[in-house]
């Protein structure tokens, strides 16, 4: 199956367009740019999943597949891997459309873990799933 079959495994949580700002001196989009979005669409997920603030403590296997190029559009797709007492794992797959219509292919995956925090910046408890609202775990059924 080639990788254009291959479906992201997760919820679309953002999507933007690869600018030439972002290029490093090869002429692709600098890594540091896709972690940065990946980091983002990561925050909302886990964010959303524990109902608080929540802070980027790790980033785990963290693996580059294919250059990002200029104009095309980047969607990264977020899914809670576990969640422990106060912080949780969250699978990112960034993927993007060629030339804004071309192709699809995943980029880039990553493993980045948060903790939830409160308004003292103190570790707080992440709260059972079935306590979630709806909107939260609509659309986390695997593709």
């Amino acid at each position: 199956m080639s990788n254009s079959e291959v479906k992201a495994k997760g919820r679309l949580t953002t999507r933007t367009v690869a600018m030439p700002a972002d290029t490093n001196p090869a002429g692709d989009i600098f890594g540091g740019w896709v972690v940065s979005q990946m980091d983002i669409a990561a925050g909302i997920c886990a964010g959303q999943r524990a109902q608080s603030r929540v802070v980027t403590v790790a980033l785990d296997g963290m693996s580059f597949i294919r250059p990002v190029k200029v104009g095309d559009i980047l969607g990264v797709y977020t899914r809670v891997e576990s969640v422990g007492r106060t912080s949780m794992n969250i699978m990112v797959e960034a993927w993007v459309r060629r030339g804004r219509i071309g192709h699809r292919e995943k980029v880039t995956e990553g493993l980045f873990k948060f903790v939830a925090i409160d308004e003292s910046g103190h570790s707080t408890p992440i709260p059972n799933e079935e306590d979630l609202p709806d909107y939260v775990t609509h659309g986390f059924e695997e593709f």
